[in-house]
């Protein structure tokens, strides 16, 4: 987004992203982006505490945790920051791995065991969405029970995740793009913030795992999936 906006000033963006626009220096307000750029953004820092209170329920007996962060996102620090006010609050010892290539994740996932980590969150970023597939092996093959923020992972075989709604994002920035196609300057529209969650439960990997999710917990997911 950033590189786009340095590109030009001219060609209207529409963006979609979990970060605040505004700390990030995309636009100078959300009421009023002014410039070529507005978009849409979605609750993933604000959400991050209840990844931990999840995990704790998946793991009442949890001791240490971990959080998987890229160190390449300017989101990154939000996150640890937000993370260990969370384990705080959850009498909860927080370790923060980093990785920001693929030849990390094995030493990621050594480390978590060296720690002895009953979980794993892993925090909302666009490389780590590229290789859930790959993070997914990883947590079955070490038993790491982990916690993402969209439902590739869960599809693929993860455990569970917890975030802000990718579909609605989606549609909120289609209607953007299509208002702007339709003659609407991109500063005439404030930048729009998707406040949908969603939560999805993988039940086989969490069976796999010798895990019994509680039932409140079932009850609360947008799809429990067999």
């Amino acid at each position: 987004m950033l590189a786009a906006k340095a590109a030009t000033a001219t060609i209207p963006i529409v963006f979609e992203t979990g970060v605040d626009p505004v700390a990030a220096g995309l636009v100078g307000s959300l009421s009023h982006p002014n410039g070529n750029i507005t978009g849409v953004t979605s609750l993933n820092v604000e959400v991050g505490p209840k990844r931990f209170e999840l995990l704790r329920q998946l793991r009442p007996a949890a001791s240490v945790v971990a959080l998987l962060v890229n160190p390449s996102n300017p989101n990154s620090q939000a996150l640890i920051t937000e993370s260990r006010r969370a384990v705080r609050a959850l009498n909860l010892e927080l370790h923060v791995l980093q990785a920001s290539g693929e030849g990390d994740f094995e030493g990621v996932f050594a480390k978590l065991g060296e720690l002895h980590a009953a979980g794993l969150v892993v925090a909302p970023d666009p490389f780590f969405i590229s290789r859930s597939g790959q993070l997914v092996i990883l947590t079955i093959r070490h038993a790491v029970v982990a916690i993402f923020h969209t439902r590739e992972f869960v599809a693929a075989g993860g455990l569970m995740s917890y975030g802000g709604s990718i579909a609605e994002a989606h549609r909120q920035a289609g209607i953007y793009a299509a208002r702007i196609l339709k003659g609407d300057k991109p500063a005439d529209l404030p930048i729009q913030q998707v406040t949908k969650v969603e939560l999805f439960i993988n039940i086989n990997t969490a069976k796999a795992f010798g895990i019994e999710v509680p039932a409140t917990l079932l009850a609360l997911a947008d799809e429990v999936i067999e």
